[in-house]
């Protein structure tokens, strides 16, 4: 059997524990000091496996960066390894949805997305160290405190790091309860239109009135049309709000709007569509902010060839794996966009991300585990 699975099939509990531990340290990306908290306790772990650095992350917690400790004694080049430490759930969801290990899976808040994969690349490391495998190039791990909300303050440093590597390993999650890799992702951004009418009363002196709700109404309709399955080009106005009173004609109305695109060369068009929106009633105004937030993951040769190698070292541990694309975004994004080859969805294997279901199924935690270390020692 493959030493590296063997590995990690004998230390299926620790990793099962370490992943439980995570869990239960919430982490929050509007909570900053417990984003930090969880920034402490993965550097206390990795603390005798790297070299710990966390920098500022502005308004949210900090960031972390690790440079790991690895047998080989020249290094060239560099791998990224990539995560986030924040989750999208509210302190204090355990007390209602608690960690619990039940039918062949470990359920809790952020066990998915993405407390999992930094547990598996950690124990990866560990496996590397412990059967003294040689790995050719220097290896950080980079979490990240904003992933959910934009990586407004992650971003450059995420660029800065990825710019210096050969390949980026993203550790979110695996497409489905296949696991499928993922080698392409959607664009993802969005818009806000805010109309401007003229209010007045509904009653006694509705003419006057420019209804701002009713001008949204029709812009709405118009922007649904931007949507082109075909292209990989969907817009959703999720959000909206307007008026004051069922009596009076509404002075003020606004959409929230997503938009997600399959190639950058799309974008432009979409924003373009949007800034030409004009008022079917001229007493109206409008207003349109927004634009694209992380630019397309396209599946390019270098993002092939990565996956392929992970294809290969997967078969040999027993494994197949396929690949998808997928609509969600994540840093991976930004690092295929400045043109390293970037494999994205190492993470764990399960569903319910961001869901009352959210799980990992424990029978696929070992071989996932191995395939990052054995993608380590490859590249």
């Amino acid at each position: 059997m493959d030493s590296i699975l063997s590995y990690t099939q004998a230390h299926l509990p620790q990793v099962t524990a370490l992943v439980r531990e995570f869990v239960e340290c919430e982490s929050p990306s509007d909570g900053p000091a417990a984003v930090n908290r969880f920034v402490e306790l993965v550097s206390d772990i990795v603390a005798p496996l790297a070299q710990v650095k966390t920098f500022p992350g502005g308004r949210f917690g900090r960031l972390l960066v690790c440079e790991m400790s690895l047998p080989g004694r020249k290094k060239s080049g560099q791998i990224l390894a990539l995560g986030h430490s924040d989750t999208v759930w509210p302190l204090g969801t355990l007390k209602g949805m608690p960690v619990r290990q039940a039918d062949g899976r470990l359920w809790g808040p952020g066990v998915l997305d993405m407390k999992s994969g930094i547990a598996f690349f950690v124990f990866a490391v560990r496996a590397l160290r412990e059967l003294d495998i040689p790995v050719a190039s220097k290896v950080l791990l980079q979490l990240n405190s904003d992933e959910e909300v934009g990586s407004e303050a992650s971003r450059p440093l995420t660029e800065k790091n990825a710019a210096r590597s050969k390949a980026v390993l993203v550790l979110e999650p695996g497409t489905g309860l296949a696991g499928k890799l993922k080698t392409a992702r959607k664009g993802v951004g969005g818009f806000t239109v805010v109309v401007r009418g003229r209010a007045s009363h509904a009653g006694v002196d509705f003419e006057a009135g420019a209804s701002a709700v009713l001008e949204l109404a029709r812009q709405i309709d118009r922007i649904a049309g931007f949507t082109q399955t075909a292209r990989g080009i969907t817009v959703n106005p999720g959000v909206i709000s307007g008026g004051t009173r069922s009596n009076v004609v509404a002075a003020e109305a606004r959409a929230e709007i997503d938009i997600r695109v399959l190639r950058l060369k799309d974008a432009p068009a979409l924003e373009k569509k949007f800034r030409a929106l004009r008022p079917f009633d001229r007493r109206c105004s409008i207003e349109v902010s927004g634009g694209l937030n992380r630019p397309p993951m396209e599946r390019s040769a270098g993002i092939v060839k990565l996956f392929r190698t992970a294809q290969k070292l997967a078969q040999e541990i027993g494994v197949e794996v396929e690949e998808s694309l997928t609509g969600g975004g994540s840093d991976g994004n930004f690092t295929a966009a400045i043109g390293v080859p970037t494999l994205d969805g190492l993470g764990g294997v399960g569903e319910g991300a961001h869901a009352a279901n959210e799980s990992i199924l424990v029978d696929r935690i070992a071989d996932r585990t191995a395939l990052i270390a054995k993608l380590i020692a490859a590249l």
